[in-house]
């Protein structure tokens, strides 16, 4: 096999195959030449290009989403690197796994006036799980256990207990294009990292079981999570034996079941008397929530106790009443609780739920009396026609708080990018998820601003015939006109909506994707049936929706005034 003439590279390499890595996503460069031939030659390794640095991040990062495995990048130096730091971000607060490589010149031209050269060592360091500077000089025989105890140790700090980004910068001098036969695999050994099993201590269980008798009000609160079966079944067995736990989760923690609290906001906007609805004791799972409301809810009404289960952020206090944190996973942390098999008399949960199940009645004869244009009308529409058994991806802003009005289907998975929650990087993301999961449907939601932000999304050769996308163009950002500040201000439309008259057909028409144009509920219904038929072209297809005239704030305050009870 011909591969780089760097043993450098070839140590590296070959320790990525051996640890587990597959996947590698290239940004084209001169600088990263020693990687690219040695990981395009490996056998063993696909590699993928996407000219954009930024929305190769993103798209590297929803494969990582889709797999729950490594993927690794690959650019060259300079501005480069720096056009990953959105992904980077994102995936350290989603704690997805991503491999990140990065070309640099020799520590000696730093600062020194030589072209594509900045300061890339620890780039990332405010958002990395770790990070790594080797060059290519091998000047001892041990340099090989150095290379490979070192990606040892990287790959299991972003694949270990709690996944993560990190960041491996490789300093090359030059010639880079230079190559050799490989006849024997290099000499390094690599190491594989053994997480045992936590388990709670006797003193803990003791402690969960005194709490959760004493208690009557109890809450579970579950943020953003990858679907995991495990833990579903624990919090079922839990709601269906325990009627004094409220068990609330939002669409993105793909945690579905008719004894849950759905729609957060929904159900928060009917509630009158906050102290009958507030808990004891509270238990939150999972990654960021997006309901404001939930946040303000809890903050306000203070819990006895509040416990955070999980071993990501085990000192994140979201609610600011946090008294205990359970580093250990939520599915094992519930079996136990479950074990436990503690009962109670109260009816909390079931509170909760009953009033869920009013406010879920109201929200049907509210779309049953109105069939107009809407923002909020075209999501029931949308939410409703997503085949089943596919993922649906949610871009942030407006369009995750309106898709949360709506309960979830429980075939379908939820994807937003809620670890920085910005509005950059969602095409690229469901891209690259449906890279990866061609057999089964992917469609994106998303916002004018959004889309507009990531429309190199379609600058590749990747994308697949099963990626379908709704852009809601609505003349700007709507989020702006639905919180409460922006309209106090002369600024609002120019400055924090910005208006806009942008359309996407011609974009599509660059990049051959699929185009529908819908300028009413009708042009949608009717074109749904063709928008989710594969071509023989076998390209995406996007369905852009004209919302713009529409009075879409009011309409959203007249549905919350008409499901509250």
């Amino acid at each position: 096999m011909h591969t780089s003439s760097k043993k450098n590279v070839q140590l590296l390499v070959s320790a990525c195959v051996e640890l587990g890595l597959k996947h590698v996503v290239v940004s084209p460069g001169s600088r990263n030449a020693p990687l690219i031939i040695a990981f395009n030659r490996h056998p063993e390794i696909e590699c993928i290009v996407v000219p954009d640095e930024r929305s190769a991040a993103f798209f590297a990062l929803g494969m990582a989403q889709q797999t729950s495995g490594l993927v690794a990048l690959l650019c060259t130096s300079g501005s480069a690197p720096l056009n990953y730091y959105p992904a980077v971000a994102e995936a350290y607060y989603q704690r997805v796994p991503l491999l990140i490589f990065t070309a640099d010149r020799p520590q000696t031209w730093v600062n020194q006036g030589d072209g594509q050269t900045i300061v890339q060592h620890e780039l990332y360091k405010n958002h990395i799980n770790h990070s790594l500077t080797i060059d290519d000089t091998i000047t001892h025989p041990d340099y090989a256990w150095y290379i490979s105890r070192e990606l040892s140790k990287a790959v299991n700090y972003a694949n270990g207990v709690s996944k993560g980004p990190v960041h491996i910068n490789v300093a090359f001098t030059e010639p880079l294009y230079q190559q050799t036969e490989l006849t024997e695999a290099p000499d390094g050994k690599t190491i594989r990292f053994e997480n045992p099993k936590k388990e709670l201590t006797t003193s803990q269980l003791t402690h969960i079981s005194a709490s959760w008798a004493k208690y009557e009000k109890k809450m579970i609160v579950c943020g953003q999570l990858a679907p995991d079966a495990g833990l579903l079944h624990e919090l079922r067995l839990l709601a269906k034996n325990d009627s004094s736990v409220a068990i609330l989760v939002e669409n993105t923690s793909n945690l579905v079941d008719p004894g849950f609290v759905h729609c957060i906001d929904r159900t928060l906007n009917a509630i009158e008397e906050e102290e009958q609805y507030s808990p004891d004791l509270l238990i939150y799972i999972g990654g960021a929530v997006v309901s404001k409301r939930i946040k303000a809810f809890l903050r306000k009404n203070a819990s006895v106790e509040h416990w955070k289960v999980g071993e990501d952020f085990p000192d994140m206090d979201t609610f600011q009443q946090m008294t205990h944190s359970f580093d250990l996973k939520p599915q094992q942390f519930l079996h136990s609780l479950n074990k436990l098999k503690i009962g109670s008399a109260s009816s909390f949960g079931v509170k909760w739920k009953q009033l869920d199940y009013l406010v879920q009645e109201k929200t049907k004869h509210f779309f049953e009396a109105t069939h107009i244009l809407s923002d909020l009308h075209v999501f029931n529409i949308l939410l409703d026609s997503v085949p089943e058994n596919s993922s649906l991806h949610l871009a942030n802003s407006s369009v995750i708080r309106y898709s949360l009005l709506f309960d979830p289907v429980q075939s379908i998975r939820y994807w937003c990018n809620r670890g920085t929650s910005g509005i950059d990087g969602s095409t690229s993301t469901a891209a690259g998820h449906a890279y990866l999961k061609k057999e089964s449907w992917n469609t994106l939601i998303t916002g004018d601003m959004s889309f507009f932000y990531d429309s190199n999304a379609f600058w590749n050769h990747l994308l697949t015939p099963n990626l379908r996308i709704f852009l809601i163009n609505n003349g700007g950002g709507s989020i702006f006109k639905i919180i409460p500040g922006p309209d106090s201000t002369a600024e609002q439309d120019d400055f924090f909506v910005y208006n806009n008259t942008f359309q996407a057909e011609h974009i599509c028409k660059t990049f051959h994707v699929g185009y529908h144009k819908a300028n009413s509920l009708e042009d949608i219904e009717t074109q749904l049936h063709d928008f989710y038929t594969y071509e023989e072209k076998g390209r995406p297809k996007l369905m852009e929706i004209f919302t713009a005239s529409a009075d879409n704030e009011n309409i959203l305050k007249e549905f919350f005034r008409k499901v509250k009870i």
